[in-house]
């Protein structure tokens, strides 16, 4: 369950960062309603993760793996550039979760 619990929390994650884009410095209402809330249920998802987890590892996997969700968003949905580097960034960070997993954690 607590997999399922990380997976809620990085899609919450990745909402906050795509909210917080377009609330312009907290300016558009709608957009940082959208922020705040995103991130509450981010943070609550993640705390039950975290009950599995060890807190270090848990909070790691979150931000590395809705960090490379936001990239792949962004060069889908935001005309953001794709590049070699980014995508040696991903497989990186990749290698990096798969790594803590390998650790034994959870």
């Amino acid at each position: 369950m607590h997999w399922l619990y990380l997976a809620v929390a990085v899609i919450f994650e990745i909402a906050v960062a795509i909210s917080a884009g377009n609330a312009k410095g907290f300016t558009r209402p709608w957009w940082t309603g959208a922020t705040l809330v995103s991130g509450v249920i981010a943070t609550f998802f993640l705390s039950l993760a975290l009950l599995n987890f060890d807190v270090g590892v848990g909070y790691a996997m979150w931000t590395s793996i809705a960090g490379v969700g936001i990239v792949i968003l962004g060069a889908l949905f935001f005309g953001q550039r794709l590049d070699w580097r980014k995508i040696l960034g991903i497989v990186l960070v990749i290698g990096g979760v798969v790594g803590l997993r390998l650790s034994g954690a959870a």
